[in-house]
């Protein structure tokens, strides 16, 4: 029997907070397979914890909110000359400027394998400002050469981004394959057994990166209600602003909040699964997703779900069966979702359940790992 080939990856993403949070299990994976990596992205504290960890984490200086061409241009070129000095064999962007990069770094440098997951069509796709109209179809022209290649595949989150990149002529159907988020630990985020006392708040939490598009406005505005009506709860806000974000809410608007007594900023938390073990309820009024991985979480500790009816949070929640569904941008939906639940803890409990079921049969990370395995290996002979 021969032995397997080893390949020398490059994982490259927007942030080290992306790899370190989201893509932490699979550069695992690789380096316990023989795989040798390096992983890229704009510097920060968890590059550092990268290293610790004994990965080869290299900082790649990239402004995200950058329209400077040559600026961008540079940058393509520098990862180019990374990708051939390196010998890489496969490279793996995550989010749409560093899929769309990877693949054109990784076109100049004669990359063998270049994979491009896009989870969720970001800002760009989201957003109705005169910037992101104006960029949508720049980006769509690149993301067409990028991903269009016979050496190239796409991964997406949800059928959705699935029709909209085909539709839009930006790839082939052929190339693009549906891997559900990135997977989640569900040794770690396991069903929790929490009795809430008869005078102790219902606690809500919505766990993101502090976002406008994830449903902040709405979050404050159902609280807003629900304590008018005398209802004893309490909102929870987990995670910090993104300044590379042009959606991003400001520490001085989400300080006020708390201030107003509306909600408690915990910041960014790095139990997760420890705070999900002390909620009753997680909420996610997004307007778009890839995968959400907080819902998965979440769903994996056995916790009712709320969240929007749009790509990507449907894809894990089944309205009345293993969640609650809300229309998009509305509060008073978001508001009667969460006193539904609070007035009937058997049916907080049921969903709950199914929800742990379905993260097991779906979204976990094992499940998710080796269907990325199988897509390198079919780039690899395409």
């Amino acid at each position: 029997m021969s032995k397997p080939e080893v390949l020398r990856i490059a994982l490259f993403a927007n942030t080290d907070w992306y790899l370190f949070n989201f893509r932490l299990s699979l550069a695992k994976r690789l380096r316990e397979l023989g795989h040798e990596l390096i992983l890229l992205s704009p510097d920060g504290e968890f590059g550092l914890k990268l290293r610790e960890m004994g990965f080869d984490w290299r900082p790649l200086p990239m402004d995200r909110r950058s329209l400077n061409p040559f600026a961008e241009a540079r940058l393509v070129w520098r990862l180019a000359r990374i990708l051939r000095d390196e010998r890489i064999d496969i490279v793996h962007g995550f989010t749409i400027k560093p899929a769309v990069y990877g693949a054109l770094a990784g076109r100049l440098a004669r990359v063998r394998g270049r994979v491009n997951a896009v989870a969720g069509m970001g800002y760009v796709f989201i957003s109705n400002s005169l910037k992101a109209r104006v960029l949508r179809p720049v980006v769509k022209t690149l993301a067409r050469f990028a991903f269009d290649s016979r050496r190239a595949r796409l991964i997406v989150q949800n059928p959705d981004d699935h029709a909209e990149f085909v539709g839009a002529g930006v790839v082939r159907p052929e190339r693009v394959h549906i891997i559900p988020g990135s997977g989640v630990d569900l040794s770690r985020f396991a069903a929790v057994d929490r009795s809430r006392g008869a005078d102790e708040p219902l606690r809500v939490l919505l766990a993101a990166r502090m976002l406008w598009d994830k449903g902040l406005q709405e979050f404050i505005d159902a609280a807003r209600q629900l304590h008018g009506e005398g209802r004893r709860i309490d909102f929870l806000l987990a995670g910090d602003p993104d300044a590379g974000n042009p959606a991003s809410a400001s520490a001085e608007a989400i300080t006020g909040w708390v201030e107003e007594g509306i909600v408690q900023w915990l910041g960014h938390v790095s139990d997760m699964a420890g705070l999900l073990a002390t909620v009753d309820i997680v909420v996610l009024p997004s307007y778009r997703e890839g995968l959400p991985k907080t819902l998965i979480e979440a769903a994996g500790c056995g916790l009712p779900l709320i969240t929007t009816d749009v790509p990507g949070c449907r894809e894990v929640v089944s309205d009345g069966v293993d969640g609650l569904l809300c229309p998009v941008r509305q509060s008073a939906p978001l508001a009667r979702a969460i006193a539904r639940l609070q007035d009937d803890p058997a049916l907080a409990r049921r969903l709950g359940q199914a929800a742990r079921r379905k993260a097991m049969d779906l979204f976990d990370e094992k499940i998710v790992i080796a269907r990325t395995l199988a897509v390198y290996q079919e780039v690899l002979t395409a």
